[in-house]
């Protein structure tokens, strides 16, 4: 849960919104910035896809310290139509999918500490604004944002946003992209983190299995270590012709299929890397998939 000094005196909206209080951040915060930009910065170059690196760029984000999220969304709805809207923490399901809807990103305002630098519980403003905006940038996966917070406000209705959740995890925060040079990294979650930066590509433990909707909606997910399966998705474009159709039918047929663990591989599966499934070097715990 976030801290109650991270809430103190903001003035939050009925959408869970607030101003950034910039004059909160102290010396501490802009130096952890400094620290986490400065790492991923000489770490994701040939392991980030093209386009989060040409969103980087695009946005001007700066190294020196925690980014005015108002210069940013300057630049951004300028790109793709998009805005950062900030929040204190995490928000219920249909506020953050109604946001998406409108093509506003929640972002939370505050940062880890110094010794958090490489695990926090809840996601900062490092993971949301270094993690998942530049990608924002990207049309066509700006447009699968929106398409995705637009079918979380039908899935709520349907009983069905676990299955929705699990497609964001697998691809907004752990997707992974095929290209010439390799796979590459997609998600927020790997791009923010210098452990599963590395993880992900060179390690031998995870599975790395081509994308398919329907065989990702069934697979649980671990919330507080490195990921068993990774999907591997051709293009953007192939994301979002896949997830553009209603889901309704799907959410159907998924009711008659069984759940999948998060290491497991499926008969049917396009397995492009069978991983050891070492625990060991995978970080893995007794932790359950949710």
């Amino acid at each position: 849960m976030v801290a109650q000094e991270h809430l103190a005196d903001l003035e939050i909206a009925a959408d869970f919104t607030h101003a950034q209080p910039l004059d909160r951040y102290t010396a501490e915060d802009h130096a952890v910035w400094r620290t986490l930009f400065a790492r991923q910065a000489a770490l994701l170059p040939g392991r980030a896809c093209p386009e989060f690196l040409a969103g980087l760029k695009g946005l001007g984000m700066a190294s020196d310290g925690v980014p005015d999220f108002e210069r940013l969304s300057d630049v951004l709805e300028k790109a793709t139509g998009w805005r950062i809207v900030c929040v204190p923490g995490l928000v219920p399901d249909d506020i953050f999918f109604g946001h998406l809807a409108k093509r506003r990103f929640p972002v939370t305002w505050w940062i880890r500490r110094a010794d958090q630098l490489d695990y926090i519980q809840e996601p900062d403003a490092f993971h949301d604004i270094y993690g998942h905006v530049p990608l924002l940038m990207n049309p066509v996966f700006a447009d699968y944002m929106q398409a995705y917070g637009e079918g979380g406000l039908k899935a709520a209705g349907l009983n069905a946003l676990h299955r929705l959740a699990r497609l964001y995890w697998y691809t907004v925060e752990f997707g992974l992209i095929e290209t010439a040079e390799g796979p590459r990294i997609y998600g927020a979650g790997i791009l923010s983190s210098k452990g599963e930066s590395v993880f992900c590509l060179d390690s031998a433990a995870p599975n790395r299995v081509r994308f398919d909707l329907l065989r990702l909606m069934r697979t649980r997910y671990r919330i507080d270590t490195f990921q068993k399966t990774y999907f591997v998705i051709r293009s953007f474009e192939e994301l979002f012709e896949a997830t553009k159709p209603d889901f309704t039918p799907l959410y159907a047929a998924l009711e008659s299929r069984p759940d999948l663990g998060a290491g497991d591989l499926d008969a049917e599966d396009v397995v492009l890397t069978r991983g050891t499934l070492d625990a060991a070097e995978g970080g893995w715990g007794e932790s359950a998939d949710v």
